[in-house]
Order: structure tokens, then C-alpha cells, then sequence
């Protein structure tokens, strides 16, 4: 059974403090060298973590792996990383099924997206004049979709 997300950090109290401060995920454990946050995420220092794996180099910058949050209003959060001044692997844009997204780094470079809530979407286009049959076709979805969107 899954239960959570590890990654590798060098920095504990500073990861600690970017993941409360900026994503607002709270501690559920802290075991010094291991720290539970909210969500299921997990924290390891890096130097415990490469001796977990027999020693081995852990390359915090890779690029190959992002974790990924939705926010219902995607512009106050945008606006907050820019006030953090966050490293941004790119700026907000919007995916081509209408969601608007933007992902960055973690003091660790962990790529983190932050998108908005779907049914904020779905809001967003009916709000700008579509019909919820435009809204599917536009988001390539069903209109039970839109229509369990709608019902959140």
C-alpha cells in the first residue's frame, strides 16, 4: 500500500520551513534525520539517505520527477512565489486542456508544480461566456466531468 513521497534534502530546518511557508504543509512527525510532513511527504537528510542506498551519489538536480499540488486561486500563489522570490523552472502559463500552471524548485531543486483546481477551470471558461459543452470539448473531458466539477 502507498503511503507517501521521500526526497532527499540538505538543508532540514530550511526544506521544514519552505514546505510550511510557501506550501503550507505542516509537520506530522519529526524524527530529526526524517520529518512526515501533511499529504504523505517525507523529508530524509541526504547524507542518511545516500546511506540507505549503500553510499551511493544522490543527485538532487535531475529534473526527472515533480510533485504536484493544485490551489484554488493560482495567481495569489503565483504572486506569493514571486514575493519569496522562488526559483521557477518556468512562469505561470496554461496547459493547452486550460489549466493554468506554474512549476519551480525546492531549496533542494525537487520541481514542484502548483496547478489550479480543475473545477476552477471549468469555472473560469463558463465565467468567460462558454457552455458547458464547449467547456468538455476545450478541456478534451465528458460533461460528467463538467458536471462533477460543478458539483464540488
Amino acid at each position: 500500500m502507498y503511503k507517501g513521497t521521500l526526497i532527499a534534502v540538505k538543508d532540514m530546518e530550511e526544506s521544514k520551513k519552505f514546505y510550511h511557508d510557501i506550501m503550507k504543509m505542516n509537520v506530522v512527525g519529526d524524527f530529526g534525520a526524517n520529518v512526515q510532513l501533511e499529504g504523505g511527504l517525507f523529508l530524509q537528510t541526504l547524507d542518511t539517505w545516500s546511506h540507505f542506498i549503500d553510499n551511493k551519489r544522490v543527485y538532487l538536480e535531475n529534473n526527472a520527477v515533480e510533485l504536484y499540488f493544485e490551489v484554488s486561486d493560482i495567481d495569489e500563489f503565483y504572486e506569493k512565489l514571486q514575493i519569496a522570490n522562488i526559483e521557477l523552472v518556468h512562469e505561470l502559463l496554461e496547459q493547452n486542456w486550460g489549466q493554468r500552471v506554474v512549476r519551480f524548485y525546492d531549496p533542494n531543486h525537487h520541481i514542484i508544480e502548483v496547478g489550479e483546481e480543475m473545477p476552477m477551470v471549468v469555472k473560469r471558461f463558463l465565467h468567460d461566456g462558454m457552455t458547458m459543452e464547449q467547456v468538455a470539448k476545450r478541456m478534451d473531458v465528458s460533461m460528467d466531468y463538467i458536471k462533477e466539477c460543478l458539483g464540488r
